[in-house]
């Protein structure tokens, strides 16, 4: 690092600490890239003291076969301030044992706040400390988390949510945005956006998780009669896809097909072809079209109308949405020297 970091004054705080639960399986970024961050703010003047507890106190291998050691047991560690609970890949495919989930309910009942990092919000659900709360997890499983906690309200899109002193992020490094957010809490905004630059990472995304989520066209419609109007528009997106069209094309009423749409779909036909061709504008631009191009390929009327579309679902342009997820290298030309 190029210069040294910026010392705040001590505001005399005590030590603030911060306890991630760790298990067997459990995904090692989760772990890591929270603490990381915490450890970050240390230099810009935050005193975190940051300690890996197990159930039972015993050492924990990773979902990448690398062994923790921890601090001790969760029962028998001392009182914290931050409870942060890691993911794993197991637990939305399985139910979290019960161990587990009790090892969680005794330092949340004392912790000032209660956090968890992409499908460990599947561990704090088995532990019923999001019943009736608001929370996220990763996109992939956000329905699964709505199954087994019936009684949250599950958002998909969120990077990371807060309902009170429980709070709940999405995918592995959203894990790094929530640390963020709470030592902005803890610190202010100045010291948080320091640690962000040394990390060389966003203060705050722009959009939510749905950017990187897979096509949301979803599958097709059970009904025949839909499954022709899906065939229709997917093979010309650009063609006459108003209502009136297509309730020609099946040889029933706009009412009649308002209906079918909001009965098996819970949509209208207008947002139904919307979607198709948000999906292909997608697929398009992930192949390097330009935004242009997309487009006029997906059907759009023009490219305001798309733009409005990607800014309603994704919260970003079409462009922001492709330098992000064409290429992982800059661009050589913009990078390449000039010649003399």
């Amino acid at each position: 690092m190029s210069t040294p970091p910026v010392q705040h004054p001590d505001d005399h705080r005590p030590p603030h600490r911060v306890a991630v639960l760790v298990y067997d399986g459990v995904t090692l970024l989760d772990v890591a890239g929270p603490a990381e961050v915490f450890k970050e703010a240390n230099r810009f003047g935050a005193d975190y003291r940051i300690v890996l507890l197990s159930p039972t106190g015993a050492d924990v291998t990773s979902s990448l076969g690398v062994r923790l050691a921890v601090d001790g047991a969760v029962t028998a560690a001392p009182d914290v301030d931050t409870l942060l609970v890691a993911g794993s890949d197991r637990y939305p495919r399985a139910l979290v044992p019960a161990d587990l989930a009790d090892a969680v309910r005794a330092p949340a009942g004392t912790a000032a706040r209660v956090a968890s990092i992409c499908t460990g919000a599947f561990v704090l659900a088995a532990a019923g400390l999001l019943d009736g709360k608001r929370a996220t997890t990763h996109w992939q499983v956000a329905h699964e988390l709505t199954t087994r906690c019936p009684t949250c309200h599950v958002e998909p899109d969120a990077i990371y949510v807060r309902d009170g002193t429980t709070y709940t992020s999405a995918g592995v490094t959203a894990g790094i945005d929530l640390a963020l957010a709470l030592i902005e809490e803890d610190h202010g905004p100045d010291l948080a956006r320091e640690v962000a630059r040394a990390l060389v990472v966003y203060m705050q995304r722009a959009g939510g998780q749905s950017q990187f989520s897979a096509p949301l066209q979803g599958p097709p419609p059970r009904s025949p009669a839909l499954r022709r109007i899906a065939d229709l528009v997917a093979a010309n997106p650009g063609a006459d896809h108003s209502l009136t069209e297509l309730a020609k094309h099946l040889n029933v009423s706009t009412r009649q097909l308002t209906r079918l749409f909001h009965d098996e779909l819970s949509t209208t036909p207008a947002r139904y072809v919307e979607n198709i061709r948000f999906d292909l504008a997608r697929a398009l631009l992930d192949q390097n079209h330009s935004a242009t191009q997309a487009a006029t390929l997906a059907g759009f009327p023009s490219y305001e109308s798309m733009r409005r579309v990607f800014a309603r679902k994704l919260s970003i342009s079409p462009a922001a949405y492709q330098r992000r997820f064409r290429t992982t290298r800059r661009a050589q030309a913009d990078e390449a020297p000039t010649r003399p």
